[in-house]
This record gives structure tokens, sequence and C-alpha cells, in this order.
């Protein structure tokens, strides 16, 4: 059965794009290699945390939405959009691995007059240098002539829930005119407003240029959270002010770690456009270097706050609250929760954890024990350490239960915790 519509790669970004596409009247399949995807998404499950809930998906499947791993689909359709993870290696670059098989699978079927969208992260330039050799030596066909090729950068705010698909507006970059006003029309039936960039390298730098925003503004007030600590300043009341001034100003907050699945980028790495001049992004790099600090901060926090209370870390019962990288969704990628239950457990604590969206945490590969009650693992844990903030919280009456209460989200009214 045609359909209008392929997302390839049903994960963080392809899930919600197959979401509003169903919403909208589009015929829809999903397609992905994995055959755990399939499955779960076939019975009505979601295969990735944080995402879509199950009644979502049983919504999507109702209105029409096809999950499939058959690469013969992708050659039914008028538009497909790739959305494979491009996670982030230690060297710096994203790994386009998932792209590539992408492309490969969808050039080997792919139709003339068909138009295909990149929605992955990438680096400025992929879509022309990276993207667009593989379909057309796949195809035969020519990018721009015989198919459209755009670039559209994710949006996505996983939780939000002012700022959804349907409100927030579409960044677009064609390889042609013609290409981007293709990518308009088909982005026009899911959001309010398109907005046209000069082409796919204007496209993909915006979404660079607004991930290093927030992580370099994060690490700008975890530095802040640092210094006005040991000045004996309450950062949190400084924030709570600046915010007051109506321009020029827009307030972040500091805490454990950055998480999420944006990771901030350096175009000067990139390996895919020989006209990069090679010169590294220096407020990036720096700002990667204060948030990759920031796990040891907490850890030195715990231990200077054991000592003072004559315990040491060693043999110390720690309970971590929130082991998600956002409140009140159960999405784990990249939090750095993770990180600090590692190096707690390194020096000898017993760590335990309690999160009403996580029902099992492992570290190295290990369960940690959750607390069933949370005001009895509080008042019986040496320190208990807030690293995220849900909603389902008490924390007035939880500071008054815990022995000990670390504060990394200035969610605690204050004088009722230490906070970061």
């Amino acid at each position: 059965m045609p359909a209008d519509l392929a997302v390839i790669g049903l994960g963080h970004l392809g899930l919600p794009l197959a979401q509003a596409a169903v919403a909208a009247g589009i015929q829809t399949i999903g397609y992905d290699t994995d055959p755990r995807a399939f499955a779960e998404l076939s019975a009505g499950r979601t295969p990735v945390e944080g995402s879509l809930t199950a009644s979502d998906i049983r919504r999507m499947l109702s209105g029409g939405f096809r999950p499939t791993t058959d690469p013969a689909e992708l050659g039914r359709v008028r538009t497909a959009v790739i959305c494979a993870p491009t996670p982030l290696g230690a060297d710096r670059t994203l790994d386009l691995d998932g792209v590539a098989d992408a492309a490969r699978a969808l050039a080997a079927r792919l139709r003339p007059h068909t138009t295909v969208l990149l929605e992955s992260a990438v680096h400025p330039g992929t879509t022309e240098n990276f993207l667009l050799p593989l379909l057309e030596e796949g195809s035969g066909l020519r990018g721009g002539r015989d198919f459209h090729l755009a670039h559209s950068p994710s949006r996505l705010d996983p939780g939000n829930r002012t700022h959804v698909y349907a409100n927030t507006p579409k960044v677009i970059g064609g390889l042609t005119p013609a290409c981007t006003e293709s990518a308009a029309a088909f982005y026009s039936r899911l959001t309010d407003k398109v907005v046209r960039a000069r082409g796919p390298r204007e496209a993909e730098m915006t979404k660079v240029l607004e991930t290093n925003f927030r992580h370099v503004n994060i690490a700008l007030v975890n530095e802040m959270a640092v210094l006005c600590h040991d000045l004996g300043v309450d950062l949190w009341d400084v924030i709570r002010c600046a915010e007051t001034k109506p321009f020029g100003f827009q307030p972040f907050r500091p805490g454990p770690g950055v998480g999420g699945h944006g990771a901030p980028v350096d175009p000067g790495y990139c390996p895919y456009n020989s006209r990069t001049p090679g010169h590294p992004l220096r407020m990036v790099s720096l700002a990667q270097e204060i948030n990759d600090r920031m796990p040891q901060y907490v850890i030195q926090r715990c231990a200077t706050l054991l000592n003072e209370h004559g315990k040491s870390v060693r043999s110390a019962r720690i309970l971590l609250l929130g082991v998600t990288y956002k409140p009140d969704l159960a999405d784990q990628e990249a939090s750095p929760a993770h990180e600090i239950a590692t190096r707690l457990m390194d020096m000898g604590a017993q760590v335990g954890y309690h999160d009403p969206h996580v029902l099992d945490w492992r570290v190295r590969e290990l369960p940690v024990p959750r607390a069933d009650s949370l005001y009895e693992a509080a008042s019986s844990a040496d320190l208990t350490v807030l690293l995220q903030h849900h909603r389902t919280y008490d924390l007035q009456g939880l500071a008054v239960k815990a022995q000990l209460l670390l504060d990394t989200r200035g969610a605690t009214p204050a004088g009722a915790a230490h906070r970061l």
C-alpha cells in the first residue's frame, strides 16, 4: 500500500515527526533496521525512553502509521525524511554511519520527483558533500534535477507542552530553490511557519548555532555557580534578579551537567568540507570543558559536605534523586547521573537512587538499588543529592526528612538545603 511519507529512523527524532505527520492526515510508514523497534511499535509500545508514550503509539497505529523493516517500502513514497542518529565521537566529529546506511537503503529504491529531507544533526556541508553523492551514486539520479534534496534541522524539545511540532517554526535549506519549495510544501502541512534558509549549509549551521548557544550559556552559569559558592553568594537569587531585565538577558541555570541529545558541535572539525578553515570554535571547546567538569564538582561538594558532618564518602549511603537528563521525562541520554554514580562507587560509597520515571537503572551493567519509599530512603541516607527536579518531588518535605541534602538544581526553598 503506497504512502505519502517514509520516516527513516524511528528514534527520538523520527517518532515525533511521524506522530505529527499522522496527525496531519499524511499516510506514513516508519522504516528502521532494528527489529526490536519494529516489534515494540507493532505491539503499540514505544521503543525510545522519554519519547512518545504507549498511548501516543497506539493512536498513530490507529491513524494508519505502519512501521516496517522492509526497505522495498521506501520506493513507494513521495517524501522521505532521514532521521538517523549522529552521536558525537571521541574525535569531536559526528558519526554519520546511520545517515549513510539510510541513504544507501533509500538510494537503491529512489524514484524521480521524490523529495528527500535530512533532519539528523550534521556538520555544515554534509547534505551536499556526503548525503548527495550517496543518493546519486545509488540511484543514478541527479539531485536538484531528478529528485529534491533539502536539510531541515530538528527543533524538538521533549516534554515541552507549549512549543510543540505544530507551532515551532521549521528551517529549510534546499539544494536548489525548487528543492526548498518542495520541502516547504511538505513541512507546511505539519507546522504553522516555515523559514527558508539560503541553502543546506545555512540550515545545517542553524542547528550548530542553536545547540552551541545552549551549551555555552550553561557553561557560563556553571562557572558562576562555582564562583558564587566560593564567595558565599546565592547564585539562584542572582539569576532571579537578572531575569527581570526586559532586554539583553536570557536566564540559564546551572546543574550537575548538561545531558540531552544535542551535543555541542565544532564545524572546524568537519571532515566533509575541504573549505573548512580548520580553526576550532574556542568558545565551544571551553564550554564543553567546563560542562564536563561539573560531575566531578558535584562529587567534590558531596565529599566536603560529608566531611563537615564527620563522615567520609567511603561506605557512605548516598541517595541520588532523578537520574534523567530532563525533568519529568524518562530519557537518560547523556545524563550526568551515570558519571556521578560511577565516581561515587569508585570512592567506596553505597549508591542508591530514586526516580519516578526510571524503574531500572544500571551503572557498569550492574543494577543500582532503587528506593521504594523516598522519605524512608532519604532519612536513612547519609547524603541525598537532587540531580533532577521532577514535579512529583515534595522538596520541602524532603528537606525535612533528609539527613543531609545537596540540591544541584536550586529547586529547594532558600536555606532548606545545600545548593550547588
